[in-house]
């Protein structure tokens, strides 16, 4: 059995060195022009920057916070309200902090960076950070907690400061744990 396995193995080597190579040459082509696609992952150094600002949002580090906030930024609600300018959203966030939570904590993180090449409709070209998280909030006024899903949309300017919010919230849990 080893004798035939040896001279088949003889055979296919003698044939393969005995047949012909045939070389083909590939036609020369024109370069392809590569065509970015309408959204694509960006870096996650966004996904940190966004990590890091709710970090700072949780302990009332108000300064790291807002530090990644363009002065031009608009923070958007999805039921319509918002805040224009770096100090108006510096005003709002710091009373809030300060005088209306107690405690703030986020957990379950999930950070997706994408670089919009081609809006698909009314989004801003460029970097945007898509952040979903649970926010468990304790009300000084109440003393009650509230906890839930929240969604938020950031878009970042050439100079990777925040100039678009869009921040998803459900009012219900919230004006809840604010009834006394």
């Amino acid at each position: 059995m080893k004798k035939l396995l040896l001279l088949a193995l003889i055979l296919s080597l003698f044939i393969a060195c005995t047949g012909e190579i045939k070389h083909e040459k590939k036609a020369e082509s024109a370069p392809v022009e590569v065509k970015p696609q309408p959204a694509e992952f960006a870096d996650l150094k966004y996904a940190e920057i966004g990590k890091n600002m709710i970090a700072a949002l949780s302990v009332g580090d108000m300064a790291g916070y807002l530090n990644v906030y363009a002065d031009n930024a608009v923070y958007q609600w999805n039921n319509g309200d918002s805040l224009a300018g770096k100090p108006a959203i510096s005003d709002y966030w710091t009373k809030r902090r300060t005088e209306f939570l107690d405690s703030l904590t986020f957990s379950n993180e999930i950070w997706l960076p994408i670089k919009v090449n081609q809006p698909q409709s009314v989004e801003a070209p460029g970097v945007w950070l898509l952040g979903w998280y649970q926010v468990n909030a304790k009300y000084k006024t109440t003393g009650k907690w509230m906890v839930q899903w929240m969604h938020i949309d950031l878009h970042f300017d050439a100079y990777d400061k925040i100039d678009r919010v869009v921040h998803y919230v459900d009012r219900v849990p919230i004006n809840a744990a604010l009834a006394k």
